[in-house]
C-alpha cells in the first residue's frame, strides 16, 4: 500500500486540498445553520431516499454536525481543527486528504451495504425500507470520522499533553485509550447500524496504521536514526547559533523551509542515514545505501 500511495502522490498529489480541516469546520457551520431551519433530514445519509433519486445525500451528509451546538462544541471543533492541521503538516496534504476521504467513503459503503442487507428479507415493502433507511441515517454520522482524526493524532504524537477541562494535563495516548474503551462499549451495546458505523468510519485508521509502514509504530532502527538526527541538529545549532540553523534541509538541492512556504520535507526510510528530502526530490533521488 505504501508504494501505491507514493505513486498516487506523484500523479495526483497536486490536486490535494490544503487546509482540509478548515473546510470541514466550515461544512459543520453550514450544517448548524441548516439544523436551525429544520433541513438536516433532507441532507442526511439515508440510503432509502438515495435509492429514490436523492443522490445529493451521498455528499451532503458530511454537513450534518456530529453533535448539538453549544460552547463545548465550539471548543471541540477548534481542538479537532488544531490536531487536523498538525496531521496535515506531519503527513503531507495528500496523505491527510486520503485519510479523511477514505473514512468518508468507507462510511458510505457501510451504510449502503447495511441497507441492502437489511431490506433483503423484507421483500418490496416500502414502509420497511423507509424505516431501515431512517435508522441508518441516525446511526451514521461524521462523529466517528472525527474520532479517527483524534486517534491518528494520538498514534502520531502519543506523548503530547493537553489540558483536560483546561486544568488537568493528560497525554494523548491515555485519552485515546479512554476513547477506545468507550467506543468498544458502544460497539457492544449498539445494534447492527451502530456497529457497522463504528467499524467503517474507523476503517481508515485501521488501514493507515496497520497496513502503511509510514504511520505505524516505527522500528527501533528508525527511532535510533531520528534520535541521532536530533542530536546532530542540536549540536549544529549550538555551534552556529539559533539564527543560522534550519529545521529541514533537502539533501539534493539544499533548500530549507525558509525557501518557500509550500515546501514539505520528509525522511527517506530506504536511505541509510539521516537524509531528508524536499517534496520535489523525495521520490526522484537515488537511495543512499
Amino acid at each position: 500500500m505504501e508504494k501505491l500511495l507514493n505513486n498516487l502522490e506523484r500523479k495526483i498529489g497536486k490536486y490535494a486540498i490544503r487546509n482540509l480541516s478548515l473546510y470541514i469546520i466550515i461544512a459543520y457551520a453550514i450544517g448548524y445553520v441548516l439544523a436551525l431551519t429544520g433541513s438536516v433530514d433532507f441532507i442526511s445519509l439515508d440510503p432509502y431516499f438515495i435509492m429514490q433519486g436523492q443522490v445529493w445525500r451521498i455528499i451532503t451528509w458530511i454537513l450534518v454536525p456530529p453533535s448539538a451546538f453549544s460552547i463545548l462544541t465550539i471548543i471541540m471543533l477548534y481542538f479537532y481543527y488544531q490536531i487536523g492541521m498538525a496531521l496535515e503538516r506531519t503527513w503531507g496534504t495528500f496523505r491527510y486528504n486520503i485519510y479523511i476521504f477514505s473514512g468518508i467513503i468507507f462510511t458510505i459503503i457501510g451504510a449502503l451495504a447495511l441497507y441492502f442487507i437489511s431490506i433483503a428479507g423484507s421483500g418490496s415493502d416500502p414502509d420497511a425500507a423507509r424505516s431501515v433507511g431512517y435508522a441508518i441515517s441516525q446511526g451514521f454520522s461524521t462523529y466517528y470520522i472525527n474520532l479517527s482524526i483524534f486517534l491518528a493524532f494520538a498514534a502520531t504524537y502519543p506523548n503530547v499533553q493537553v489540558l483536560l477541562f483546561f486544568v488537568i494535563p493528560v497525554r494523548m495516548k491515555w485519552m485515546a485509550y479512554v476513547y477506545v474503551a468507550i467506543n468498544a462499549y458502544q460497539f457492544v451495546i449498539s445494534g447492527a447500524a451502530g456497529r457497522i458505523a463504528i467499524v467503517m468510519s474507523l476503517l481508515n485508521f485501521i488501514v493507515f496504521f496497520f497496513a502503511t509502514r509510514n504511520y505505524k509504530k516505527v522500528s527501533f532502527k528508525e527511532m535510533y536514526r531520528k534520535r541521532e538526527y536530533r542530536n546532530a541538529t542540536a549540536a549544529a545549532s549550538a555551534r552556529a547559533g539559533n539564527d543560522a540553523i534550519t529545521k529541514h534541509k533537502c539533501a539534493i538541492c539544499g533548500r530549507t523551509e525558509k525557501d518557500g512556504d509550500d515546501l514539505e520535507f520528509r525522511f527517506c526510510s530506504k536511505c541509510n542515514g539521516n537524509y531528508e528530502y524536499c517534496n520535489e526530490h523525495l521520490f526522484t533521488h537515488k537511495h543512499i545505501v
